[in-house]
């Protein structure tokens, strides 16, 4: 009796941390808040939703940011016990060890197939919470967590090793309906690895740990264009985590 009590106490935890994660807002558009003071070259995004993109064009960066919901609803009926093909869209729910060794012990449980994920016309990165993703994009992190210290232009960089972005199934927390038995939907997408370690989310222990990581990232895109991004703050004044203020620099 004891043991169960004290799962229950430690999943309550667990979900309410978590739950300081998950705004989803009624609104098309998320605007920069009044929560937050911005200086010159910086934006501010609520992104604490579990279902919910938002994207930002840094041309325009204090303009609104499109949000963009992941799709949930199954596109089929078939319940598949399987991992389908890599890179394949959709949900999967993975069993996580919450309660044990932690996140980073896990078994795939299931896989919904879904319709693609939306995008604006226009975007050059997207943030959910604690993961971020670029329109075509390689990312590099430099040494430097100053953007006052960066060197004048990306030319710096021209010989850095770059990193696309990668396949991911096990990262973003779409769907929490049974958490309660360490069951997790994510979505599949690529995200990029590097720009997404500058916030690291640890569990064990619970409450979960938030580490910021406050290195500049130099991002590459397509059109041969740069920027430097930077991760501030990762709360809000009420302390509500997933709230970012970012300092940028575009073009750079």
């Amino acid at each position: 009796m004891r043991s169960k009590l004290l799962t229950l106490v430690t999943f309550t935890l667990l979900l309410s941390s978590l739950s300081a994660c998950h705004g989803i807002l009624d609104e098309l558009y998320d605007e920069p808040s009044d929560e937050v003071t911005l200086k010159e070259g910086q934006l501010y995004v609520d992104a604490s939703s579990w279902t919910d993109w938002y994207y930002i064009d840094l041309t325009d960066a204090k303009k609104e940011f499109v949000r963009k919901e992941i799709p949930t609803e199954a596109t089929d009926s078939l319940h598949r016990v399987s991992p389908p093909p890599l890179g394949a869209g959709g949900l999967y729910t993975y069993w996580y060890d919450v309660f044990g060794e932690g996140i980073s012990k896990h078994e795939f449980r299931g896989f919904t197939p879904t319709d693609k994920q939306p995008e604006p016309e226009s975007w050059h990165i997207a943030v959910h919470r604690n993961n971020v993703r670029t329109n075509g994009g390689a990312v590099y992190e430099t040494s430097y967590t100053s953007m006052n210290d960066l060197p004048e232009s990306s030319e710096a960089f021209a010989d850095a090793t770059f990193t696309e972005d990668e396949w991911n199934e096990l990262d973003v927390w779409t769907v929490q309906a049974q958490m309660l038995q360490g069951l997790i939907g994510n979505q599949g997408i690529k995200i990029n690895p590097v720009l997404s370690s500058w916030l690291k989310v640890s569990l064990p222990p619970v409450p979960p740990v938030f580490t910021l990581n406050n290195h500049v990232f130099i991002v590459r895109f397509e059109d041969g264009t740069y920027a430097a991004i930077q991760l501030e703050n990762y709360q809000n004044a009420a302390g509500v985590k997933c709230h970012l203020t970012i300092n940028y620099k575009y073009p750079f």
